[in-house]
């Protein structure tokens, strides 16, 4: 007798593809309508803005409840003594994964919800039950121990994909195209397109792969970088029934448009005392805190000074850095993450970004859309998304009729051809000043298109103090330039007093006239 018939391997196949595929293409909804056939209920989860949509999607169960079925099946004609192929053993553990991560999805989903200590965090008890069906399933003679892999493995990659899951559909809504490649990319930068091939081997050097997030700003390029950051592997101790370490402590982020050259330096690498003016104690940086599972996310990484970039440049090429003031090299083990809205290539011809560097960033490279380029491909991505939004600042009750009054203010004084210049980040903005003022009035909607004729006339009309020229001019030149370093090389001024008379309300206006 066969140890599969033809139905069963083509239900064996699809389960298999669907265990290892991406969830934020496509090819999961046509895997699961080949293991469905005529019981396949279209949905459209996978687009779906809100997460927990999921839960309700009809084929999910029923693929799980099938997957069951023939486990015990296949299960009993393995102790029976059935002979199967290589293939069929790996078709039938591959049965078995998708069939336990199901099982105990909800676990470890309770675990990343859950409101508990750091340690408590790590701890996962129901590893147990898990190890008592992984071993009912896979502990038999025909299934030869290669194809076993380790059960704490299997639980800590089960643990990984239900962070990364979670985080990146809660971190990045939108029913477009756009925002489920987006979706799609997250994964793939947190697992490669492989997830065979990163489960037997890659799980361990992820980390020296750094990605670099672009986009417009307002578009999420930190939530995309969280996102990736909190779903990294982390080893798990059937012994002591926890994880390593605790994912919630282990995202650095850095917004280095902030900060001074060398406040850059002391957050990143530390200082020792006395290394510079203030440094009254000794510091440890980011890149010491981080821990070998961790991650550090350097935003506006275009900000920086070429100085710095030399010295970040060694830490991604050696992994290697020293504190300010200090001559003994400290090992970096984490993962760089960073984001910029600048075109870097234009950075690069203008010698304000080094070209190693740019090479040492860009081996993963994620292009975050504009709110603009996800509402043009779906109309329905403003609504979807501007009832999200009103979810997270009303709460489920309030939200729908919010959305509505959003909407509705929208289509009245916006328009819906509105290019929303501040991205997800202006709606944001527009759902708040609804709900707060039933109005929202965004500076490019009135007045900001004449914001360079308006300095004109006060500098004409000599209105203007000399604190307000240089203020308003150091903004001027800023927002043409694209960096404080570069301003100060224009205006002849250090890089602290230029950054120190931008004016943000006027910088914004004068960014907005350049979308």
């Amino acid at each position: 007798m066969a140890f599969l018939d033809q139905r069963e391997r083509e239900l064996l196949e699809a389960i298999s593809q669907l265990t290892y595929c991406n969830p934020f293409l496509g090819e999961r909804i046509d895997w699961e309508r080949r293991a469905l056939g005529e019981a396949f209920t279209p949905f459209f989860a996978v687009w779906h803005p809100r997460a927990d949509l999921l839960g309700n999607n009809p084929n999910v169960q029923r693929i799980a409840e099938l997957a069951a079925g023939l486990a015990e099946t296949l299960r009993g004609r393995l102790e029976a003594g059935a002979e199967a192929s290589s293939a069929e053993i790996g078709l039938y553990r591959d049965l078995v994964l998708y069939l336990l991560y199901y099982r105990h999805q909800e676990r470890f989903l309770a675990m990343i919800l859950g409101d508990r200590s750091r340690t408590e965090r790590r701890r996962a008890g129901f590893y147990r039950e898990f190890r008592v069906d992984f071993d009912r399933y896979l502990d038999l003679p025909p299934v030869p121990p290669a194809a076993r892999a380790e059960p704490e493995h299997v639980f800590a990659c089960f643990f990984q994909v239900r962070r990364a899951f979670f985080y990146t559909f809660h971190s990045i809504a939108g029913s477009s195209m756009p925002a489920a490649r987006l979706r799609a990319q997250v994964w793939q930068s947190v697992f490669t397109h492989d997830l065979r091939r990163f489960q037997r081997s890659l799980y361990a050097r992820m980390g020296e792969v750094t990605t670099l997030v672009t986009g417009p700003s307002g578009t999420g390029k930190e939530l995309v970088a969280r996102a990736i950051g909190l779903a990294r592997y982390i080893p798990f101790d059937p012994g002591e029934c926890c994880f390593r370490e605790d994912y919630e402590e282990s995202f650095f982020p850095l917004n280095l448009s902030a900060l001074s050259p060398t406040l850059i330096e002391s957050e990143l690498f530390g200082h020792r005392r006395g290394a510079f003016t203030g440094a009254v104690a000794d510091r440890v940086g980011w890149l010491e805190v981080c821990p070998p599972l961790g991650t550090v996310f350097l935003d506006e990484i275009a900000e920086i000074d070429v100085a710095v970039q030399v010295k970040l440049l060694r830490v991604l090429e050696t992994r290697t850095f020293q504190r300010l003031g200090a001559t003994d090299d400290r090992r970096f083990r984490g993962k760089v993450i960073a984001a910029t809205n600048r075109d870097l290539g234009a950075e690069m011809r203008a010698g304000r970004f080094r070209e190693d560097l740019y090479y040492r960033l860009c081996s993963d490279v994620i292009l975050a859309p504009s709110l603009h380029e996800r509402i043009a491909d779906s109309p329905e991505e403003l609504p979807a998304l501007a009832l999200f939004l009103a979810q997270r600042l009303a709460g489920e009750d309030e939200a729908p009729e919010l959305a509505r009054e959003v909407e509705a203010w929208i289509d009245r004084e916006l328009g819906r051809d509105y290019p929303w210049p501040g991205n997800v980040r202006e709606l944001a903005q527009c759902v708040s000043n609804v709900l707060i003022r039933r109005e929202y009035r965004p500076a490019a909607a009135g007045g900001t298109a004449n914001a360079r004729e308006e300095l004109a006339r006060e500098f004409a009309a000599g209105e203007l103090s000399a604190e307000e020229v240089l203020r308003r001019y150091c903004t001027v030149v800023y927002a043409r330039a694209g960096s404080y370093q570069e301003a100060a090389r224009r205006l002849g001024l250090d890089r602290r007093t230029v950054k120190s008379r931008v004016d943000p309300e006027l910088l914004d206006e004068l960014q907005a006239l350049t979308i």
